[in-house]
């Protein structure tokens, strides 16, 4: 999309960062920019002789749509190490999950209309993974490294004449050990083109910013880039209006502009808004800037943005204000991929990952280590979620022998700017991050680069502070945490510490202007994490690993039994482990142990209860450093009658009473001292356990956990029951294995058979486990831990989708979609 911004920032005298901006949201489509170019690809997941050659026969390829992701596909051999796309053999798969890269293919014929002779036709790529070059009539017009970066190809010069067919053809290659977690495989984020006449707007060509904002009025500022790909000198008109978010004009101005043959030409508007609706997380708000380019009077470009007014400031005696109120970050690290979707960015499954996450109580996200989708942005302004925007994980030494590193010098600048150009006017962003655990990020070299890169971003974009996170140098044996971090956060103006909030408050008092927060913090330390926020302006936010399970890393955040009490590091599992299993949400978008905990220190919750399973006899429980024991909310423990098990309360009163069955366990004190946790043992016993919060001695709130009946039915909950405009819309359905009174059974391992019904086609079929590999496409899935998921992609505008959902011995489930 087309989008920059150039706000100002401004430094206090004791470290404050003041920043006011209007930030960009999106351009909404005019009739001929940004149309969408998803649909009707031809696919083939070979490298074929001259595969960019017009003359190439396709017809036998694949039809496909993007987005599209072929590591999450069925390898076309199964058997013992070949399981749906998963394959034992691929070296360092555990890294990835165990899901292959390759060189594939994708053409697609188009012809442009013969109203288009000599317009400028500009296509715009959200993200190949990982590698693309990309061929218009058998020439090559662009190559592209970096697979989470946007580009912009003008294509105007290869084309046919207007009327004629043109192939579009790009190459994709994916090398293994190009990552240390799991990037998918292809054309994965949309396509987008434009048409354009010769006298337009330039790509990610409007600047907005508001560097003043009072609650009776805020400065609007557009800076307009206007392109003239023709051969005469131009005189235009240009018109911008303010819309607000009623959809009503509030104010407008005109100016004319010269444009040299060949060239492009800047304008500059100052629009005053009376009484400005702020964006902020509970109401985020989203104005639009209309923009007309006029010649003779007549329109030869319109471009529509949607941006929201806001102001941030980061001190480190106040911490960070939002619109002038303080706010603490509640922040989720996530990676980019959509769980059974595998990496492909639809829109949404970009929407649904950041709702979720709201709804689990974040507010704030930090791209996990590279530019999301345009998509996710969008939902992050529209939702109401604050994005810490990262660029890299690495620079110039390696994490992986076929990383980014080996195109970090070609290419960074470049890839910097495609994403700040893009990302820039997002009021979603409040920090650009220029590099997570970079080997070389407190050697002389690596100060070098830092600067390097932080004066980038200063020369697009002041209105934010940047960042980098920094963990120990377990990576450089001879550092020090005291000796050689200064130097490195120097470079930033915000400084991310990577599992160090033991290291804070001695930081503080050699660097008291200094800013900080966890950019990644451990599960089972939130406490300490969240409690040092809490009290502490300088210390702005924790952002736990991870806010979502994703693919690869695979088991880093595993629990497991052992004969010993050895406290050792525990590496990466081996096959079967396929997901990270450090979320605090699974794949399926459900609540996980850990999130319960963080309900209450965030408070949301007064009172949650975890149910440790039996360990069995002479074995140990070792939990990873991201992990979590094995525990879980429920009371089905059939099998463990008159065993004792653990059971840990977490509340925010003062004292927490535990029943079973209406008999009094007993009761405990709940303080700061104890992590807000209270922990019993008791024998299994089928029936209630309820815990009771206590303030005074008079009962605040309780929690029951009723053990169920056995698995009776299959309940298909789907997430919306009417579609509308649901051109490539997906529809999620959630199955839940019941008892007889509708009660899900949280133990439950079933097979699930889908039947489908409709013009559409099963996108996705899966359930949450971390280590049980099978299709992801295939129309059948166990659950796991009573709950599996079916996505459908809808390609009828009008009908009805009916599914029905069974399992031998349960009572079958139904449901139906209306479109």
């Amino acid at each position: 999309m087309n989008k920059l911004l150039k706000p100002s920032l401004v430094f206090g005298l004791l470290a404050a960062i003041f920043l006011s901006a209007c930030q960009n949201h999106t351009q909404k489509l005019s009739e001929k920019r940004d149309i969408n170019f998803n649909y009707g690809w031809k696919f083939l997941n070979d490298d074929p002789e001259k595969g960019e050659l017009v003359s190439l026969d396709d017809s036998k390829w694949r039809n496909i749509d993007l987005p599209h992701d072929i590591s999450i596909e069925d390898l076309p051999v199964q058997d013992s190490v070949h399981i749906g796309p998963f394959f034992k053999g691929i070296e360092k798969g555990v890294d990835v999950g165990y899901l292959s890269g390759g060189i594939a293919w994708y053409r697609k014929h188009f012809t442009l209309d013969p109203s288009d002779k000599g317009k400028q036709v500009i296509l715009n790529f959200d993200g190949v993974q990982t590698e693309a070059s990309v061929f218009v009539n058998g020439m090559l017009v662009k190559e592209h490294k970096y697979g989470y970066s946007p580009f912009n190809v003008n294509i105007s010069p290869f084309l046919n004449d207007a009327g004629k067919e043109n192939v579009l053809a790009v190459k994709v290659i994916n090398r293994n050990q190009c990552s240390r977690w799991y990037t998918g495989f292809g054309i994965y984020r949309g396509i987008t083109m434009s048409v354009l006449n010769p006298l337009h707007i330039a790509d990610w060509g409007v600047f907005v910013s508001a560097p003043q904002i009072s609650d009776k009025e805020a400065m609007v500022k557009l800076e307009v880039h206007v392109a003239n790909a023709g051969q005469k000198d131009a005189t235009v008109k240009l018109s911008a209006e303010i819309i607000n978010p009623d959809k009503t004009v509030v104010n407008s101005e005109e100016q004319e502009i010269g444009i040299a043959a060949g060239g492009n030409a800047q304008a500059g508007f100052e629009i005053p808004v009376s009484s400005p609706v702020l964006w902020d997380l509970a109401s985020p708000k989203m104005y639009t800037a209309r923009i007309r380019v006029l010649q003779d009077g007549h329109q030869t470009d319109e471009y529509l943005v949607d941006f929201g007014i806001r102001s941030i400031d980061f001190s480190a005696e106040k911490g960070f204000l939002l619109n002038g109120k303080n706010v603490l970050l509640k922040g989720a690290c996530v990676h980019h991929d959509n769980g059974i979707l595998g990496a492909a960015a639809f829109k949404d499954a970009e929407y649904r990952r950041v709702a979720t996450l709201k709804k689990n109580g974040f507010n704030a996200i930090r791209t996990s280590h590279n530019p999301p989708s345009e998509y996710f942005l969008d939902a992050c302004d529209q939702l109401g979620m604050l994005v810490i925007d990262e660029a890299f994980d690495m620079w110039e030494k390696e994490k992986r022998k076929n990383d980014y590193h080996l195109y970090f010098n070609e290419t960074w600048e470049s890839d910097l700017e495609a994403m700040m150009l893009r990302d820039r006017n997002h009021p979603a962003i409040i920090m650009w991050s220029y590099g997570n655990e970079i080997q070389e990020r407190a050697s002389e070299r690596g100060i070098e680069l830092g600067k390097m890169l932080v004066a980038k971003i200063k020369s697009l974009d002041t209105s934010r502070p940047t960042t980098q996170s920094i963990c120990d140098f377990w990576d450089n044996p001879g550092m020090t945490w005291e000796k050689n971090t200064p130097a490195a956060f120097d470079v930033m103006d915000i400084a991310g510490y990577n599992y160090k909030w033991n290291k804070y408050l001695s930081d503080h008092e050699l660097y008291p202007h200094r800013i900080m927060y966890a950019s990644e913090s451990l599960p089972k330390e939130a406490f300490e994490n969240w409690d040092l926020v809490e009290k502490y302006p300088y210390i702005i936010g924790d952002f736990v690993w991870t806010g979502m399970d994703y693919l690869g890393e695979s088991g880093i955040g595993r629990s497991e039994y052992r004969n010993d009490q050895k406290d050792e590091w525990m590496g990466l599992p081996e096959w079967p482990w396929f997901i990270s299993w450090c979320g605090d949400i699974d794949i399926l978008g459900n609540k996980k142990p850990q999130s319960y905990y963080r309900d209450v220190l965030w408070g949301n919750s007064n009172l949650e209860i975890l149910v440790h399973e039996t360990v069995p006899d002479g074995m140990f429980e070792h939990v990873s450093a991201w992990g979590w024991p094995l525990e879980e909310p429920h009371w089905n423990r059939e099998g463990d009658e008159g065993k004792s098990l653990q059971v840990r309360v977490f509340s925010s009163c003062e004292q927490v009473r535990l029943e079973l069955n209406g008999q009094i366990i007993g009761s405990k004190a709940v303080s700061d001292e104890t992590k807000r946790t209270a922990v019993f043992r008791l024998p299994y016993h089928a029936g209630e356990l309820t815990a009771i919060g206590l303030n005074d001695g008079k009962e605040v709130c309780r929690k029951t956990l009723k053990t169920t009946g056995k698995s009776y039915q299959l309940k298909i909950i789907p997430e919306k029951n009417i579609l509308t405009d649901n051109s490539g819309e997906l529809a999620y359905f959630n199955i839940e294995v019941q008892d007889e009174n509708g009660l899900l059974v949280p133990t439950a391992v079933v097979p699930v058979v889908f039947e489908v019904e409709g013009d559409c086609k099963i996108q996705a079929v899966g359930n949450a486990s971390p280590t049980e590999m099978k299709s992801f496409q295939q129309s059948h899935v166990n659950s796991f831990r009573g709950q599996c998921q079916l996505i459908l992609r809808l390609k009828n505008p009008a009908g009805t989708i009916r599914l029905r959902v069974s399992s031998e011995g349960l009572v079958s489930g139904e449901s139906m979609l209306k479109l």
